[in-house]
């Protein structure tokens, strides 16, 4: 329980913030306390694929790092992604200030949703290109020894020694797709552009990983700058993608925009309070197969965020293909467990 203490007590003021703004508002107390939770579940189901691939990266950083994950990123992913962010957007999509996008998301809601929803494409296209860059990044990684789906997961994994062929496929991927999406001129363009993008941020953040990687570094400063600085920095833009078609699925369920920032913020500081007890209590190394299961989920999710340029796809699905996923994965692992002998469930098959 004391990994969800702060979770709990920031759902707690967030409901308590949720029941006095909506006693000011038509909807009233209870009414925006209820949409307030709906939406922090929301975001939970959608995003637990997210904090079994962020447990995986923050094993890797030191104590301090975490904590500033915690502290510093909570705050990047609640101000910065779920009410900044959509702010710049429409700013950029309309050419108006800041400051009058998010007047206009206090008094007429309406109309930001339209700006934000008009821009949907763009946002799910880069974010779609980044996470499906980390989904072939894990499928295609030559060095992985446990294979979820045995002899074509080994065959994909040797795909690896070819330079750059995850980001050859995601690109095909890209422009095979806008070839086909039954979309205006314009549309187009920004889906390309905003793909290419995703690509040329996930790009940037791998070659500096490896550019601190460099030998030439003392150990010490290698570890530190891979696991913390790059680790976060990673960590974050990782949310970033995973953020993007939640805060506007949010809107489905309401307009007000600070009780969306309000129940994503629950959402958001329990898929960071979990992922901190995953790494804690070591379940990836207990469940073998999890950090395969979130990834095929990110994989999935990528491929969502395409077909949302085009249908709407309800967030009950998204969010049920991920725990599938995650279930599948669990399942797989307690069977590997059974399969070992005592004390060898964490060696590759």
């Amino acid at each position: 329980m004391r990994y969800f203490r702060f979770s709990i007590f920031v759902t707690l003021l967030c409901v308590v913030l949720a029941f006095l703004w909506g006693r000011g508002h038509a909807e009233g107390g209870l009414a925006a306390v209820t949409v307030a939770l709906l939406l922090g579940v929301m975001e939970v189901s959608l995003s637990f694929d997210n904090a079994v691939v962020n447990a995986a990266v923050l094993k890797q950083m030191d104590q301090r790092w975490r904590q500033i994950f915690l502290t510093v990123g909570i705050l990047i992913a609640v101000f910065g992604m779920r009410l900044v962010f959509p702010i710049v957007v429409v700013a950029v999509a309309t050419g108006q200030g800041a400051l009058e996008v998010a007047h206009m998301a206090l008094a007429t809601p309406d109309e930001y949703a339209r700006h934000l929803s008009a821009a949907h494409a763009g946002i799910a296209s880069f974010g779609g290109m980044f996470l499906l860059l980390v989904f072939l990044s894990f499928l295609f990684d030559e060095g992985k020894e446990l294979h979820w789906l045995g002899k074509v997961e080994q065959w994909l994994s040797r795909l690896g020694k070819l330079d750059s062929a995850g980001i050859i496929v995601a690109l095909g991927a890209l422009l095979l797709a806008q070839a086909f999406l039954p979309v205006d001129a314009a549309t187009r363009l920004a889906v390309v552009v905003a793909g290419i993008g995703g690509v040329f941020l996930h790009v940037v953040v791998a070659s500096l990983s490896r550019f601190f990687d460099g030998e030439d570094e003392a150990a010490l400063t290698r570890v530190a700058k891979r696991s913390g600085v790059m680790g976060f920095l990673y960590l974050e833009v990782l949310d970033a993608s995973f953020s993007f078609d939640g805060v506007i699925g949010a809107f489905a369920i309401t307009r007000d925009v600070v009780i969306i920032m309000l129940g994503l913020a629950i959402g958001a500081m329990f898929v960071r309070s979990l992922t901190v007890y995953l790494v804690e209590k070591g379940v990836l190394d207990e469940f073998v197969f999890l950090e395969h299961g979130a990834h095929y989920a990110i994989g999935a999710l990528a491929l969502i965020m395409f077909g949302s340029i085009v249908w709407h796809i309800s967030e009950v699905v998204t969010g049920l293909i991920g725990v599938g996923f995650i279930a599948a994965a669990l399942a797989s692992s307690l069977a590997y467990r059974r399969s070992k002998p005592l004390g060898a469930a964490g060696l590759p098959d």
